[in-house]
């Protein structure tokens, strides 16, 4: 049933009367002196504050104290035994939620726990849950994935069990307070509570709070059905009261002959779990059985069987009726006896037998075991711990989802490292890979949002758009009027869009464009790659039948429309000059085949496996023509077929020049020049260091000379790469820096 709740104790001035409010809140929890003074400090200064203005929007309606509420959360949580910070915390929760005060106040005045249980509900808060047309239109799915993303991010969210108890008391206190609001406002605050609170406080364990809220919002939602229950509960009242008080009367008397220690009582059913299960079991309302029901409470477990066998002694028991919940407990952990027998006059009567500690559990939950947190008590401290992981597990909703249990499971599987869940600015919940970027998200939103995206801020703070989200982040995207995606978007190397979605979508806009400027922006991106990384007079129509083109035309056309990404022709392109590389017109030393020096990347034709090492005037990487030279003591020195000090020795000493090639799969990095033209700045060195230090990349040397005049500074920094997708990738990211005019390879 519905529990009525308590009028505040109104002093003679006509404010509440904070000392008998605590007065009557000790009589509940038996607080401490030292926690009593500080909940009434956070009571006085909420009271202080509770005249100011609200600063931010709250939904509550105008005139709605922040002062009571506050007093009214702290008394269902009072209730459910918790301690001093979560009282503290529930007292000051709506003032700070609506900006009469401020963390940082409540930090220097109660402590940092006290703050950071509220900063936690305050994210559990931003939560939006609206079951309408227009969701749907934005996501081009049910309403109820929403319902399925707020259950999955309050598990995500919550890392303090407490958090989700004091945001189960505020909506607690909600639902009730919605009673002279709109149908509108009514139904979907009762849906909220329905589809994500109730389900929460049930796998918690507490029955004490989920039985008010389903019925509170059951109340809203299908408010026929719960009058006409109700009033069939009310015309049957009295008769049903007596019946109970006889059978009370019977069950005590042989408790006291079998000295067993027990209390009796009735069993009040609330009328949700009423209509669930005449709807279940299509059956009439004279047809639950549980209607007339006592709960008999032992100190043993050993005595709840020896109960069972009295209770079995004195009526019939019902085939098919009886379930043992203490040998097979409950998923949310619940333990209990349950048999409906044949009671007197023939009526039917449910009984609940179970132990005190049970009862507890079954009323309180998690914070049945709160005060054992921290302490040796295993058994006691087991149990908590069982709470929370239900707290963790995607697959406690099962009951009430009622889905697709190998979707549940599949979820659960990537549910803490494939997955985050963020938050609109209207707050809906999205789902997203843990590696999505706020392009991802946009394009995760609409196509058409993600195409005329222009930047994004996350916490309303504006951040890149490859900035990594995180789970309860709230991101809002900056669009501009008209559609123009960046062909950056889709380079690996800048991490713009991590989705399938959200590459596919922008592949498609640009694929859709003219042929012509496809044609036009994929022969600059190739040529102007090629010429970053130093390669001059290739052969590009080779190239494009190496990668099924038919035509030059083609590939350029499949680079700008993105099908094909410049880092696969870069790999393309090694591929061809390791296969066509031309063989300079020696005569060998000996007629044998190609070897390759142990642990090198180059096959030396004609002779043994001497020793070799990389030219320092050209530094040739793997793809570039190469020649050998036959040095005196120092093996082979391998050379750019192109560079200026091999064709000297070349007609100096023709003799000592050798066929080399590289080998097939180079397992050496190589000495590569990289020249930075840039605009000199505080932390441009740090900066481009840190970088090359994340890509894994060696420097070897480095130069710089600075321009004081021009504020300029050019670098030579030696590097070692291991071939030109490599080389490509890291030029890209430098020229992404600040101040980076121009970054490439040394000619």
């Amino acid at each position: 049933m519905v529990k009525v709740r308590q009028d505040h104790p109104i002093a003679e001035d006509g404010s509440v009367d904070i000392d008998a409010w605590l007065h009557r809140l000790e009589g509940i929890e038996q607080q401490p002196p030292a926690a009593l003074s500080e909940i009434k400090r956070a009571g006085e200064l909420c009271q202080s504050v509770d005249t100011l203005p609200s600063v931010a929007p709250h939904r509550w309606g105008e005139g709605v104290s922040c002062f009571r509420i506050g007093l009214e959360m702290a008394e269902i949580l009072a209730d459910l035994q918790l301690d001093q910070d979560t009282l503290v915390a529930a007292v000051l929760y709506r003032a700070v939620r609506e900006e009469k005060l401020t963390l940082k106040e409540v930090e220097s005045q109660f402590g940092e726990m006290v703050a950071k249980l509220i900063k936690g509900v305050l994210r559990m808060a931003a939560i939006a849950y609206q079951r309408c047309e227009s969701e749907e239109r934005v996501f081009g799915k049910q309403s109820d994935e929403q319902a399925d993303n707020i259950r999955k991010m309050l598990v995500a969210m919550v890392d303090d069990v407490r958090v989700a108890l004091i945001k189960l008391a505020e909506r607690t206190c909600a639902i009730r307070a919605v009673k002279t609001a709109s149908p509108t406002r009514r139904r979907q605050v009762a849906r909220e509570v329905s589809d994500v609170y109730a389900p929460l406080a049930h796998r918690l364990g507490i029955g004490h709070i989920k039985w008010e809220l389903e019925d509170l919002s059951f109340r809203y939602l299908e408010p026929a059905d719960y009058k006409r229950i109700a009033s069939l509960l009310d015309e049957r009242r009295i008769a049903r009261q007596e019946y109970i008080e006889q059978v009370l009367s019977l069950i005590r008397t042989e408790l006291t002959d079998a000295n067993i220690d027990g209390e009796v009582a009735g069993r009040a059913k609330h009328i949700y779990s009423i209509w669930r299960k005449m709807r279940r079991k299509g059956i009439g309302f004279s047809q639950v059985y549980d209607i007339r029901a006592v709960r008999i409470l032992v100190p043993s477990v050993r005595d709840c069987y020896t109960v069972l066998g009295i209770v079995h002694s004195l009526w019939r028991n019902i085939p098919h009726e009886f379930d043992d919940y203490i040998a097979s407990p409950k998923e949310n952990g619940y333990r209990s006896l349950h048999t409906a027998v044949i009671g007197p006059e023939n009526k039917v009567l449910e009984i609940q037998v179970r132990t005190f500690a049970m009862h507890d559990e079954a009323e309180l939950g998690v914070c049945a075991h709160w005060r054992y947190k921290g302490t040796d008590t295993h058994s006691e401290q087991d149990g908590y711990e069982q709470k929370i992981a239900w707290l963790r597990q995607v697959l406690e909703w099962h009951d009430e989802l009622g889905g697709d249990s190998e979707q549940l499971q599949d979820d659960l599987k990537s549910f803490d490292q494939d997955r985050i869940y963020v938050f609109t600015p209207e707050g809906h919940v999205v789902d997203l890979p843990h590696t999505a970027t706020p392009l991802d998200f946009a394009y995760r939103i609409h196509t058409d949002v993600g195409h005329r995206c222009r930047g994004a801020k996350v916490n309303g703070r504006i951040v890149p758009l490859n900035y990594h989200l995180n789970t309860a982040d709230q991101v809002e995207i900056l669009t501009g009027k008209r559609e123009a995606p960046s062909r950056d978007w889709l380079s690996p190397a800048l991490g713009y869009v991590n989705t399938a979605r959200a590459r596919a979508k922008v592949q498609h806009w640009f694929k859709v464009q003219a042929r012509d400027d496809n044609i036009a922006e994929g022969q600059a991106l190739l040529d102007r790659e090629f010429k970053r990384i130093a390669v001059h007079d290739f052969d590009f129509d080779a190239l494009a039948q190496k990668l099924n083109m038919h035509s030059l035309d083609d590939l350029y056309a499949a680079v700008g429309a993105s099908d094909i990404g410049v880092g696969q022709v870069l790999s393309a392109a090694q591929r061809l000059i390791d296969a066509k590389n031309p063989k300079q017109d020696v005569i060998p030393f000996k007629a044998k085949s190609p070897k390759k020096k142990k642990d090198s990347d180059v096959f030396i034709e004609g002779v043994g496996n001497l020793l070799t090492q990389i030219a320092t005037c050209c530094t040739p990487v793997p793809g570039d023509a190469i020649t050998g030279y036959i040095t005196l003591g120092r093996g082979v020195s391998i050379h750019r077929s192109d560079c200026s000090n091999l064709l000297q020795l070349q007609s100096d000493e023709p003799e000592r020049i050798i066929t080399v090639d590289w080998g097939a799969t180079p397992q050496s990095s190589y000495s590569v020049d990289v020249m930075i033209e840039a605009y000199d700045r505080t932390g441009l060195l740090r900066d481009i260091t840190s970088l090359l230090d994340h890509e894994s990349i060696n420097i070897s040397a480095m130069q710089t000379l600075s321009d004081k005049r021009k504020n300029t500074v050019d670098m030579q920094i030696t590097v070692e790469i291991r071939g030109f997708e490599e080389l490509s990738r890291v030029l890209t990211r430098l020229n992404q820096l600040p101040n980076i005019a121009t970054a490439r390879r040394k000619l």
